[in-house]
Formats: C-alpha cells, sequence, structure tokens
C-alpha cells in the first residue's frame, strides 16, 4: 500500500532551481508566498474557536504552552518571547517549548524532535495543569515529540490545538481544535521554514494578539502595557500620553516615566484631576 506524503513534503512546482537566474529566483518564491494569506484565511473559523477557548482558560489562570520542534519550535519560542514586552502580561503566561531544549533555538538538536517521551516532560516541568492549553506547531502533522506530548495532554484532559500544513494529519487527530492550513508544496521542496513556516507565524500572531486584546491588554489600538525596555518604546508611550491628556511631552514622559506604563500613567492623572462638582450652585 502506497504511503500518502504529507502536503508539506510533495514535489515543488518549479524544478531545475540551480539554473535559474536570481531574478527567476525571487519572482518565483514571492509567488508562492503570496498564495500564503490566502491559506490562512480559509481557517480562520477554526482559529476563533481556538482563541476563544485560551481566553476562557487564561481568565481561570491557566497558560499557554506552544510546543514544536526546529522551525516550528523557533517560531513558538519567538511568538511567546513577545508576550511580556508587548502586552506587560507576566513571564510563564505564554510559554514556548522546543524539542531538544534552548539549545535548540540557535542550533538544530539530532534526532530531538523524533523523542516521543520528552515533549510530555518538557510540559511536567512546568507543572502543566487542566487549566492550561497546549498548542502543537508541526508543518508536516507527524512530529513525535509534539504528537506524543498532545496525546497525554489529551489523557489528562488538558485542552489542546494543534497548527500544520497538511490534510488529515496525525497530530490534528490528536487536537481537540486542529488548525490544517494548506499552502502546498514549498518552493524548495520539503524546506517548510518558507511557506508553511510563513502560515505558522501568521497564525501565531492572529492567536496571542486577539487573545490578549480578549484580556484588556490594549486600549483603543495601543499596547498601553508594553515594557519600557528601549527609548524607542518610551517615545511611542510619551506621545500616546500626549495624545490621551493633551499635556506637553515633557509632563507625559515624566508621568510615564513614573508609572511605568502608558496605562498607569494615564490612571495616575486622571486619579488626580479634580472631581466635577455636578450640583449647580443657585
Amino acid at each position: 500500500m502506497k504511503t500518502l506524503l504529507p502536503l508539506t513534503e510533495t514535489a515543488s512546482h518549479y524544478d531545475h532551481l540551480e539554473k535559474m537566474k536570481v531574478r527567476e529566483l525571487l519572482v518565483g518564491i514571492n509567488k508562492e508566498d503570496k498564495s500564503v494569506p490566502l491559506a490562512v484565511e480559509k481557517v480562520i473559523p477554526a482559529i476563533e474557536r481556538l482563541v476563544i477557548k485560551i481566553v476562557s482558560n487564561l481568565k481561570l489562570g491557566g497558560r499557554l504552552f506552544y510546543m514544536g520542534a526546529g522551525t516550528s519550535g523557533r517560531l513558538g519560542i519567538v511568538d511567546a518571547s513577545e508576550c511580556p514586552p508587548t502586552f506587560g502580561v507576566p513571564q510563564g503566561l505564554v510559554i514556548g517549548l522546543i524539542a531538544g531544549g534552548d539549545g535548540a533555538i540557535r542550533k538544530a538538536v539530532e534526532f530531538a524532535e523524533d523523542d516521543e517521551k520528552q515533549g510530555w516532560k518538557d510540559l511536567k516541568k512546568h507543572t502543566i495543569t487542566k487549566k492550561d492549553v497546549v498548542i502543537g506547531i508541526a508543518a508536516s502533522g507527524t512530529t513525535p515529540y509534539v504528537l506524543s506530548a498532545l496525546k497525554e495532554c489529551r489523557k489528562n484532559k488538558i485542552l489542546t490545538g494543534s497548527i500544520c500544513c497538511t490534510k488529515n494529519s496525525p497530530l490534528s487527530a490528536n487536537s481537540d481544535h486542529p488548525i490544517e492550513i494548506l499552502t502546498g508544496p514549498e518552493f524548495v521542496t520539503g524546506s517548510t521554514r518558507m511557506k508553511a513556516g510563513t502560515a505558522q507565524k501568521l497564525v501565531l500572531n492572529m492567536i496571542s494578539t486577539s487573545v490578549m486584546i480578549q484580556l484588556g491588554r490594549v486600549k483603543g489600538n495601543r499596547m498601553v502595557d508594553m515594557q519600557l525596555s528601549n527609548n524607542k518604546l518610551v517615545k511611542r508611550g510619551t506621545r500616546m500620553i500626549v495624545n490621551e491628556l493633551g499635556i506637553s511631552a515633557a509632563e507625559a514622559e515624566k508621568l510615564l516615566l513614573k508609572g511605568g506604563s502608558v496605562r498607569k500613567a494615564i490612571q495616575m492623572a486622571n486619579s488626580h484631576k479634580p472631581k466635577a462638582n455636578s450640583s449647580k450652585k443657585r
């Protein structure tokens, strides 16, 4: 019986790449990349269902875990690491785990993704509970490190989601909320750091951003809880306060640095405003 390849492993629509000129290569890659947002658009209902569940669990004190190997693991770690500085949430609310441990972020660890026990061990190190949500990320939908961890999560009644780029994968079958982004063959056959990786990045952005907005970490369209970790962000926060309160930039920056965030600075300013007297003098 012939084994069907995951969609991510099927042959590229292009051949003889080594004979192409640079412009031809770039145009071909760009043409393939254009299809990614359209593939993501088709799975928005699945993303929506997962986001709603994540928000509910996080409001109960749960955490969000991303698990992956190679490119998928790195993308999860990037998204998780950007949540505290962007939205002011505590470290550990969103956690990225990669097969092979932190060393695999920079350098591939041989056969780490094939370990069927390590994924669940890594989750247990964080004292995983039923309040948490675990999202497995694997372009092929078959990575043992991720797949086995999701199986254990389901045995332990822990909510699971998954992100892959092929149809009817084992990962999807073992996920409560599977997301299958059908990006098709890669420009370089099997190189899932390309279209599949781009699709995963887009979906992770959508998940974390919409979750944080639902948790009240954005006001209007602004990151009012962002960490003031560099001069650019201090200037951005200062502009937000100037626009909100109509005060000078110097006053706004002083207030921002004292409060530590745009939200707290505005709250401090409003708390010191004299309360309007609703009764009129006769």
